[in-house]
């Protein structure tokens, strides 16, 4: 048997974390398996589903990486075949005719909660078989799946274990609603059938559709897939993920200055491990990964360990790779790096110092752009008359150096050090905010090499200049 899996998002939004982390996990079962992996687009509320969400949908899965095998299939193109099964079931009496209004089961549920019984459609109450007795040939009607009275329904969750539901707590759903469409419990029944999915990777709030769903595979004749309820992912106060605990979307998180890298690392180990291994290659993830290693047990999530896991792969990722996805991020930040020091080289120096590409673009900015004011605070303390001497030594040593490279410019330091007879922080800090503006970077012999001779000398004389303006000032 080939494993096939599925991901079936609704167009309703943007692909957030819990869908995408269920996305991983079935495209990594079919990938572990050499398998295959469908998507498939569940629009059938054509209300709320939208054409940006698709294409959200789309930009999220192939910014992570997540290419699928089969797809993209879209429910509202499946009509005449769910239609068909319809009407087969309802020649088998597997299925029938309701009349009764939306008013009418409404006032039906409210005497049941008044009883204090379980809200539900009750194909024996009388007012139900006396509306349906009074319908006519022209009266609106929805079709209902004729669910089992007798047994009950089991089955073995690859993460919840057994799980065991009496056909007495289903009611009859329906299947087709008046307009004449298809409803999402058959929908999925049917697409499920025809892609030969195998495994449904899911999550928890689907379990209570899952008997219901069974109950139809049956009536139709087809195998059943297996299944896996993933558990909710919790904010890290333990509520519910959602926006006020920071970014929700996938692409928000390449916003946020995410490699795909890192989110893919954090949210397999969001309910799944493999001992106490914490970074995974895309291979390992695969030769390790296992439905029944799922946690059933919510799990939250922790921003802090995804900067961690970020840092990570901007540090160990090829710099070229980074450069790619740092691009999106410089041109964000009307940063051009035409005119200055290849991206890679300035990644090689600053990745260790950046959690997030959003943070390495603005830290990048000064090897590509002039800036025309100091840090405040580093200037304050660093730029100050006792720092003149070093500062013009430096300026006049850089101006004559033939050799610019990181070893003459680390000479350059130690020269002016022991001809001034200062410490190494006399001159490195002065000259560090001099040339970037700031009170940190990388070792400052090697943000000179990157910078440039021409900058390097301008950016000392602006020092220059605002400790004479200092000195006028006092």
């Amino acid at each position: 048997m080939t494993v096939k899996t599925r991901f079936a998002p609704s167009p309703t939004g943007f692909l957030h974390v819990g869908g995408a982390r269920t996305a991983l996990y079935s495209w990594l079962y079919a990938k572990h398996t050499g398998g295959e992996f469908v998507l498939r687009i569940e629009d059938t509320d054509i209300e709320r589903s939208t054409q940006e969400a698709i294409d959200a949908i789309m930009e999220g899965m192939e910014w992570l990486g997540l290419n699928w095998d089969e797809g993209p299939y879209y429910q509202t193109k499946r009509f005449d075949r769910y239609n068909q099964l319809v009407d087969q079931l309802l020649a088998e009496d597997k299925a029938y005719k309701c009349y009764c209004s939306k008013e009418l089961l409404d006032e039906i549920r409210e005497e049941q909660m008044a009883a204090g019984l379980k809200p539900r459609y009750d194909a024996n109450h009388p007012r139900i078989i006396a509306a349906n007795a009074a319908a006519t040939e022209d009266s609106p009607f929805v079709i209902r799946f004729r669910n089992q009275k007798e047994g009950s329904v089991v089955f073995d969750d690859h993460i919840r274990g057994r799980i065991e539901i009496s056909n007495s707590e289903l009611d009859d759903l329906i299947i087709r609603r008046t307009d004449g469409s298809p409803t999402y419990n058959f929908c999925v029944v049917v697409d499920d059938w025809d892609m030969e999915i195998t495994h449904v990777v899911r999550g928890e709030d689907h379990i209570n559709n899952t008997p219901r769903q069974i109950n139809i595979y049956k009536a139709l004749g087809a195998p059943v897939p297996e299944f896996a309820h993933c558990a909710m992912i919790l904010g890290d106060d333990g509520a519910k993920l959602s926006k006020r605990h920071g970014a929700v979307s996938v692409m928000q998180y390449r916003d946020d200055g995410y490699l795909p890298e890192a989110l893919l690392n954090y949210l397999v180990r969001l309910g799944w491990s493999h001992g106490d291994q914490e970074i995974f290659s895309q291979q390992e993830m695969i030769e390790f990964f296992s439905l029944d290693d799922i946690s059933k047990s919510a799990s939250a999530f922790n921003t802090d360990k995804l900067r961690w896991l970020n840092n990570h792969y901007i540090k160990t990722s090829a710099p070229e790779y980074v450069a790619k996805h740092l691009q999106w991020h410089l041109d964000h930040q009307g940063i051009d790096t035409s005119n200055g020091p290849a991206v890679t080289e300035v990644i090689k120096l600053l990745a260790e110092r950046c959690d997030t590409l959003v943070e390495l673009a603005d830290q990048s900015r000064y090897f590509y752009q002039d800036f025309s004011a100091f840090d405040e605070a580093a200037a304050k303390k660093h730029l100050r008359p006792v720092a003149k001497e070093a500062l013009e030594l430096a300026k006049a040593k850089a101006a004559a150096l033939e050799s610019w490279n990181t070893e003459a410019l680390h000479q350059l330091i130690q020269q002016t050090c022991e001809e001034l007879d200062l410490g190494m922080g006399k001159v490195g800090m002065p000259l560090r905010v001099a040339v970037t503006g700031q009170g940190q970077s990388p070792s400052v012999d090697a943000v000179m090499n990157l910078v440039g001779k021409e900058r390097v000398v301008s950016r000392i004389q602006m020092a220059l200049d605002f400790i004479a303006q200092r000195e006028a000032n006092a």
